[in-house]
C-alpha cells in the first residue's frame, strides 16, 4: 500500500468514526431531552425511561432535529415554549458530547 493509500484509508476511518460519534451524541442528546421532558410531564422511573426511548425513536423519522422537536413540543404542550425546548436541545447536545468524550 502506498502512502497515498494509507492516508486515504486514515481519512475514511476518521470520517466513519466521526459519523458514528455524531450519531451516538444525537441519540444521547435525545435520551437526555426525553428524560427532561418526562420530568416536566410528571413521569419518573421506568415511565420516564420509556418516554425517553420514544424521543430517541422519533429522531429516526427524518434527518435533522425537527422530528424530535415536534414530538417533545406536542407532548409538552404549554409546559415549555419553543425557545425553551430548542435551548434545552442545544445545551443537551453539548452535555451528550462531553459525556461521550469522557467515556471513550
Amino acid at each position: 500500500m502506498s502512502t497515498f493509500d494509507d492516508r486515504e484509508k486514515a481519512f475514511e476511518d476518521k470520517f466513519a468514526h466521526d459519523a458514528e460519534m455524531q450519531f451516538k451524541a444525537e441519540a444521547r442528546r435525545n435520551k437526555l431531552l426525553g428524560l427532561w421532558a418526562a420530568e416536566l410531564l410528571g413521569k419518573s422511573g421506568e415511565d420516564a425511561n420509556a418516554y425517553a426511548a420514544e424521543v430517541v425513536k422519533a429522531d429516526l423519522q427524518e434527518s435533522g432535529d425537527e422530528d424530535v422537536y415536534r414530538k417533545v413540543a406536542a407532548d409538552l404542550g404549554d409546559k415549555a415554549d419553543e425557545a425553551t425546548i430548542r435551548a434545552k436541545m442545544r445545551d443537551l447536545r453539548a452535555v451528550a458530547k462531553d459525556q461521550l468524550m469522557t467515556e471513550n
